[in-house]
């Protein structure tokens, strides 16, 4: 219905009043901090310029053409347009994919175009090819020298032991000779201070400064969420120059180093692949971060905290921002900044093959210095990689190129992403690794010509995976990797997020709503299919109850049922097999340090692998996701009919713990059997067996108790009120379990401060018991639990006032045995 908006060209104009007096400046610019993406500027009918990639800044010298008043316009060209004619003219071989699947319901040769690739269309998200000013504009006059861009990176000198910070200032200078003068540098936290003399060349140049970091005083690192503070220090940066004008610039030191460690392991082949941050490895825990809306003037700040702070919430240390999207604002990784979530930076570029022509090339040579000037500051950044699956699109032959044609496209892999975006990247910034693509096998695709022959070997690097025909409760399915850097399943929203954007009409399984918002193939038989293997669809006749039974658990099309108890399931099983893989190997393989699922956040209200819907509802993927990233952890599976429980440690130092079982039956909230093994030990930042036995002598230790009957509960609890989460093992499918019977669900409101709390009663066992308050903005403490007991207290912590009475009269309780 809007697709003629992106395939018109549109033309912005305004008059405005110059707001000081420009004859008194010897240089001003008309700067642009994004323009979408294709755009021809004039200044009272004087063409300034013109643009092609949205990733970049802007500046344009208007001091002859400015007046006191002024008329701008902007003519951008539809991406489409200009996309489909970069396509044509590249003669000689074609550079696929030229268009999505039709699934996708989008537009084609997003590749030839510096825009947001998935504007055009994803397997998740819709087809908006924005056009348009998207970032600020602003003036800038300035006589002598201009200050352009200012960074500072640490570094810690292992032969001095002590903190060095390297400043770098970048200047455009107006006189027509050098200007000298002095910069301070002033930590007063640290008691450090520092004058330098410096000489500004005439024209566009950098400075650098080392500043040594006074010994006596203990520096506190920044570091990762649940590993320590994010301590930053004021600093104040005084630039005062021989021709009397002075800068003054504010802004945090921030102290940290990173490295990605590739080493041999011993008892196996290949190399390891983690981070180590302040000397110490680290397990990466955390999700894919897409663009928070297709209209990115609608993502606000209080948009990104609050999806942001849901991921710190959920024990996330780090979160990958994915090559398909943009280069987040500089708010986003303040926060990040603040709160601990390390930032795997891709460039964007993803799931497609580029030109190398030479203005191609310095186009992209523009944005990478632009963007690793502007955002190599930021701690929370601790890698850049080159892009999204490119290496593997090669090499898997995604676009079914012969194998003579190989050789050229490899060689433009190598021209992009290594001899231009990867050599900018070293020259700009030494504080941080790179790698060329993800998934890779790091330093085994380096020696193997950047393109190596398997990039998702499990001996090397990270690796992305996605089958949707496996049992996705069978741990043995997963791949052993170094590093899983993608993984997931799908699931709908919820009804309020769905009921927002639709009508009655729209509340079925074969809808053409439903259709639309679909745009993975199969998606909606591969949800069906997964639900499938342990639970039974819904029998609800009424098709918008069986609606939304089905949104409860992996809602739609056909599938009925269960989508978000499914996939928050899977991605759970998933990861506790990743993070119990990190201090064993087993055949060669193991040694896992990162569990990045595959995605956080929703571009909008459809169905997704997202945890957060648009909006930044909690899925229960996110709920489980606080517990299995949780800093202690015990995981169980099954290998050859024995029981194995692991304990998980994030802490730093060991613990000596109790490991507490307790078997249920299905129709008994009475216990059948409680195990308590003491003196367990945990150690420090590792995965450990704590328990093994049998299955079989496990079930006679229980009477009464089978695999169908039966529902195993653990938690591991240490002093001074240590404690991990409860978590369970299911002994069959549910569609199997035997005693499973209908319960009266209740709960009562109170309210206590700014937090309400729930008081839930039930009169039988409950697996995944969901609270839904529909459309009021929070979260709870916990969903999607098994109940075992006859109380339980959850809270509910709201984003916007509410009340008890809203709260009482929204709330949806629902589980697993209200929707069969």
């Amino acid at each position: 219905m809007y697709r003629w908006i992106s395939l018109d060209n549109w033309t912005y104009s305004r008059t405005f009043r110059t707001p000081f007096d420009f004859r008194k400046w010897q240089k001003v610019n008309l700067v642009f901090e994004g323009v979408d993406t294709v755009a021809q500027i004039l200044i009272n009918n004087v063409t300034l310029g013109r643009t092609d990639n949205m990733f970049n800044r802007y500046g344009f010298d208007i001091t002859s053409v400015i007046k006191e008043v002024n008329f701008i316009e902007v003519h951008f060209l539809s991406a489409i347009s200009y996309a489909a004619e970069q396509n044509r003219c590249h003669k000689g071989y074609n550079i696929p994919p030229a268009c999505p699947p039709p699934v996708q319901k989008g537009e084609c040769h997003a590749n030839f175009i510096r825009k947001e690739q998935c504007s055009f269309s994803w397997d998740w998200g819709p087809s908006f090819p924005t056009q348009g000013i998207w970032k600020d504009v602003r003036i800038e006059a300035y006589n002598h020298y201009h200050l352009i861009y200012f960074s500072l990176t640490s570094f810690f000198v292992k032969s001095t032991q002590k903190w060095r910070l390297e400043i770098e200032a970048i200047f455009d200078v107006v006189s027509s000779k050098p200007v000298v003068g002095l910069v301070t540098v002033n930590i007063p936290k640290l008691q450090t201070q520092q004058t330098f003399n410096v000489t500004l060349q005439p024209g566009e140049g950098s400075i650098v400064l080392l500043v040594n970091i006074n010994k006596s005083f203990a520096v506190e690192a920044w570091w990762p969420n649940g590993h320590g503070k994010q301590t930053g220090y004021n600093m104040t940066t005084t630039f005062i120059m021989e021709a009397g004008y002075q800068i003054e610039k504010f802004s945090k030191a921030y102290f940290r180093t990173v490295e990605l460690v590739q080493e041999p392991i011993h008892g196996s082949p290949g190399l390891s692949f983690y981070f180590r941050i302040n000397d110490r490895p680290i397990f990466i825990k955390g999700s894919n971060w897409i663009p928070a809306d297709s209209f990115q003037d609608r993502v606000t700040y209080d948009t990104l905290r609050l999806l942001l702070k849901s991921a710190a919430d959920a024990n996330m240390n780090a979160l990958r921002v994915w090559g398909g999207g943009v280069y987040e604002q500089d708010e986003f990784y303040d926060i990040c900044d603040e709160i601990g979530i390390m930032i795997w930076q891709d460039f964007m570029f993803a799931c497609a093959l580029y030109p190398t022509d030479q203005n191609y090339l310095e186009s992209v040579g523009a944005e990478v210095t632009h963007q690793v000037r502007r955002l190599k500051s930021h701690p929370s950044i601790i890698l850049w990689s080159g892009n999204n699956e490119n290496e593997a699109a090669i090499a898997s032959n995604w676009f079914s190129i012969p194998y003579a044609d190989r050789g050229v496209y490899i060689k433009d892999y190598v021209m992009l992403y290594v001899k231009n975006i990867r050599e900018i990247v070293l020259a700009e910034d030494k504080s941080r690794p790179f790698v060329a693509s993800s998934p890779t096998n790091g330093l085994e695709s380096v020696k193997e010509g950047w393109v190596s022959q398997n990039p998702y070997d499990t001996h090397y690097g990270d690796t992305h995976f996605y089958d949707y025909s496996i049992d996705c409760w069978n741990w043995a399915a997963y791949p052993k990797t170094r590093f899983a850097s993608e993984y997931g399943f799908q699931s709908w929203p919820s009804f309020s997020t769905i009921k927002k954007v639709s009508s009655t009409e729209d509340w079925s399984y074969t809808s053409n709503f439903s259709l639309h918002r679909q745009h993975h193939e199969n998606g909606n038989d591969q949800m069906l299919q997964q639900i499938g293997y342990h639970f039974k669809l819904p029998q609800s006749t009424d098709p918008i109850k069986k609606f939304k039974d089905m949104i409860y658990l992996t809602q739609y099309l056909f599938m009925c049922l269960l989508t978000k108890v499914m996939q928050a399931q899977c991605v759970k099983t998933e990861t506790e097999f990743y993070r119990f893989s990190q201090s064993e190997i087993i055949k060669g393989e193991g040694h896992t340090m990162g569990a990045l699922y595959w995605q956080l956040n929703d571009i909008w209200q459809a169905p997704s692998w997202a945890s957060l819907e648009y909006g930044g509802k909690w899925k229960l993927l996110h709920y489980f996701a606080q517990n299995f990233f949780a800093p202690l952890l015990p995981v169980a599976y099954e290998d050859k009919g024995v029981l194995y429980i692991y304990g998980v440690s994030d802490l730093h130092v060991d613990h000596k713990l109790t490991l507490r079982v307790i078997v249920y039956t299905w129709s008994s909230l009475e216990p059948v059997c409680i195990l308590s093994k003491g003196g367990v030990t945990v150690k420090a930042q590792s995965a450990v067996p704590i328990y093994k036995e049998s299955i079989n002598d496990f079930l006679e230790r229980c009477q009464n108790c089978t695999r169908k009957s039966c529902v195993v509960t653990f938690c591991l609890m240490g002093e001074d009120g240590l404690q991990s989460p409860t978590n369970h093992h299911f002994l069959s499918s549910l569609k199997d379990a035997v005693g499973l019977k209908k319960t009266q669900l209740s709960a009562s409101v109170s309210q206590q401060d700014d937090i309400y709390i729930f008081d839930l009663h039930t009169t039988a066992i409950t697996p995944f018991v969901s609270l839904d308050v529909g459309s009021i903005k929070g979260r709870f403490s916990e969903n999607g639990f098994l109940m075992t007991e006859k109380k339980k207290v959850v809270m509910f912590y709201p984003w916007e006032p509410t009340s008890i009475e809203e709260l009482e009269e929204s709330l949806t309780l629902t589980s697993l045995v209200d929707t069969v």
